[in-house]
C-alpha cells in the first residue's frame, strides 16, 4: 500500500488588494464548481481569485467597473509593457508618501487614457487603504492613502494572471447581461457586495453604484430561475444573516467562518459566518 501523498495544488494570488477577495475561500468553491463544466462565468470577478485558482477551458469575467476590466485587458494584451509602466511608479522615491499618492489620485481622476489610467489604478489600489476601490457620485476614485510600511511589486502574479487571460474575455456588464451569456456548458459563480452585517459598516457603494437588498434579491432569483430553468447551476458567497438566508432558501446551503474586515489592525479582522449558496 503506497503512502504517497496527493501533492497540493498550487495557489496563485491576484496581483490586486481586494477588500472581501476570495483567495482563501478558493478550495471550498472549486470542491463545489461541477468539473464536467467547461466554461466559468463570474459576474463579479474582483480580484480575480476564483479564476486564477480553478481550471476551466474558457472563462467570461465581468464587473460593471470599467477601470477594472479596462486594466484586465490591458494586462492580458500586453503584460511586459504594462509591468515596465508601472514600475517607476511603484520605485519612486515618494512613491510611499501621501503627497506622491494624492498626486497620482488626482492624475488618475483627470485621465481618460485608458493605459494610463490602467497603469495608475494598480498603483492606488497597492498603496491605497486596504484594498478599497471606492468612487463618489462624481465618478471619482477617493480612496485614502494606506501609509503601509512596506510594499510589493506583483510583477510575477501580473505575468501569471496574463498567462490564465488568454482563455478569458473580460466584458464590463451588469450581473444580468453576463447571466445571459451562459450557455449550456457553464457554471457561474457570484461574490457580490455582500448584504450587511448590523455591527459592521460595509462599502457597498462600488463604481458609483449601490448595491442595493433589493439587487440582492434580484441576484437570488435569477440565480434560481438560471438553474431550473436553464440547467446552469449557480453558486453564490454572502454573509450569513436571516436576510440572505431567506433569499436563497431554494439553494443548498453552506455555511463557513471568514476572516473579514476593513481595518488595517488585526486586533480589528474577526472571523463572521458566510453562506455559501449553490442553486442547481
Amino acid at each position: 500500500m503506497s503512502d504517497a501523498k496527493t501533492k497540493p495544488q498550487p495557489k496563485y494570488r491576484p496581483f490586486l488588494k481586494w477588500a472581501g477577495g476570495k483567495y482563501r475561500l478558493t478550495e471550498e468553491i472549486n470542491r463545489l464548481l461541477p468539473k464536467r463544466k467547461s466554461c466559468l462565468v463570474e459576474p463579479f470577478v474582483g480580484a480575480g481569485s476564483v479564476f486564477l485558482n480553478s481550471n476551466f477551458k474558457h472563462y467570461i469575467l465581468a464587473d460593471i467597473n470599467p477601470d477594472l476590466i479596462n486594466l484586465f485587458n490591458t494586462i492580458k494584451q500586453d503584460v511586459e509593457a504594462y509591468i515596465q509602466a508601472l514600475r517607476p511608479l511603484f520605485f519612486h522615491p515618494q512613491a510611499n508618501s501621501a503627497a506622491y499618492y494624492y498626486a497620482r489620485r488626482d492624475e488618475f481622476n483627470l485621465s481618460s487614457d485608458p493605459f494610463l489610467r490602467s497603469v495608475i489604478f494598480l498603483y492606488l489600489n497597492r498603496f491605497g487603504f486596504n484594498g478599497l476601490c471606492r468612487y463618489n457620485g462624481r465618478e471619482e476614485f477617493n480612496v485614502p492613502f494606506g501609509a503601509y510600511k512596506k510594499h510589493y511589486f506583483p510583477e510575477r502574479e501580473l505575468r501569471y494572471f496574463a498567462h490564465k487571460a488568454q482563455n478569458a474575455d473580460f466584458i464590463c456588464a451588469d450581473f444580468h447581461k453576463t447571466f445571459d451569456l451562459a450557455e449550456e456548458n457553464s457554471v457561474i459563480y457570484c461574490d457580490p457586495p455582500y448584504a450587511p452585517l448590523p455591527q459592521n459598516s460595509n462599502f457597498t457603494r462600488y463604481a458609483g453604484q449601490d448595491f442595493s437588498l433589493a439587487q440582492q434579491k434580484a441576484l437570488a432569483d435569477l440565480a434560481r430561475q438560471t438553474a431550473q430553468d436553464r440547467g446552469i447551476p449557480v453558486i453564490l458567497s454572502n454573509h450569513d444573516t436571516p436576510f440572505t438566508r431567506e433569499i436563497y432558501q431554494a439553494a443548498k446551503l453552506k455555511r463557513i467562518k471568514v476572516q473579514r474586515s476593513i481595518s488595517q489592525s488585526a486586533l480589528r479582522r474577526i472571523k463572521v459566518n458566510e453562506l455559501i449558496a449553490v442553486f442547481k
